[in-house]
């Protein structure tokens, strides 16, 4: 499958998060853990939000080429802060290798990326495709089951209420794949974002869904390790979710519940139960 994370607190180089980290993401394109596959060298992309940025939009970095040897992704982790960003690092389950397929997803202040996938989605994406509203599929530009569960949410209303047009999102899929006998469809992790809040979910139609962590609170972890350095160089806001722990860190990552979702914003994080919702 993939591997993410996403990042909000103390603006950092980008480097910090992608690179430093004893089993950083980078690492993870060449040997990740917990996935599916060990290997994730089928595209990458990063996106982050700028401060000082004139453009209400988030930058975005997408390549078809592996994130362990790139260049430019070097380069700009070590020139760019931002206070909230997403990295995904990809192994394709059957669709094309090719730029417009990497995440993350953009539309608009909103960013999306998913780990897992849809089953038997080739046989139901012409009909998953068509419930996208007209206004927004001609914004579609890749084949991944990825991008159309973003532009289904969309549809459904992500920007007014994302718990519960991801929900919806889920509830057409598995009525769909069921209407194709595809009993268990849904396999996902997925973060999404509006620039200063972060939705992360975990959900499985058959209940075994992909790994995924978020860190412990920052003035816990400096109670626990009051000698590292970064820990006191960062707010007490700052968190992480990833797909797999970026290292081994005594007390810094929690497995996230299956079926629940996470809220991360400035002020009191929450978790809650996750379940689809008819549509």
């Amino acid at each position: 499958m993939c591997r993410w994370l996403a990042y909000s607190g103390t603006p950092i180089l980008l480097d910090t998060i992608l690179y430093r980290p004893a089993h950083s993401l980078i690492d993870q394109s060449l040997h990740s853990r917990l996935g599916v596959e060990t290997t994730n060298g089928d595209g990458f992309g990063i996106g982050w939000y700028a401060r000082e940025a004139e453009l209400d939009t988030p930058a975005i970095l997408r390549d078809v080429g592996p994130a362990w040897n790139n260049r430019n992704l070097r380069e700009i982790a070590q020139h760019v802060k931002s206070p909230l960003m997403f990295a995904h690092i990809r192994a394709s389950t059957g669709t094309a290798v090719q730029q417009t397929n990497c995440h993350p997803f953009r539309h608009g202040r909103w960013m999306w990326m998913h780990n897992g996938s849809i089953a038997g989605f080739h046989g139901m994406r012409r009909e998953l495709n068509m419930a996208v509203d007209p206004a927004l599929y001609l914004e579609m530009e890749g084949t991944t089951d990825s991008e159309a569960m973003f532009y289904l949410a969309l549809t459904f209303g992500l920007e007014e209420d994302p718990p519960g047009a991801v929900a919806r999102m889920v509830g057409l899929v598995e009525k769909t794949g069921r209407a194709h006998g595809v009993e268990s469809p849904m396999q996902m992790t997925v973060a999404v974002t509006d620039g200063t809040t972060v939705w992360a979910f975990r959900y499985a139609s058959a209940g075994k869904a992909r790994s995924l962590y978020y860190s412990t609170r920052v003035d816990s972890l400096r109670a626990l390790h009051p000698d590292l350095t970064f820990l006191q160089e960062v707010s007490d806001e700052t968190r992480l979710v990833v797909s797999e722990p970026l290292g081994d860190l005594p007390g810094a990552w929690n497995e996230v519940p299956e079926h629940s979702y996470g809220v991360v914003h400035p002020g009191a994080d929450s978790l809650h139960r996750f379940a689809p919702l008819p549509v």
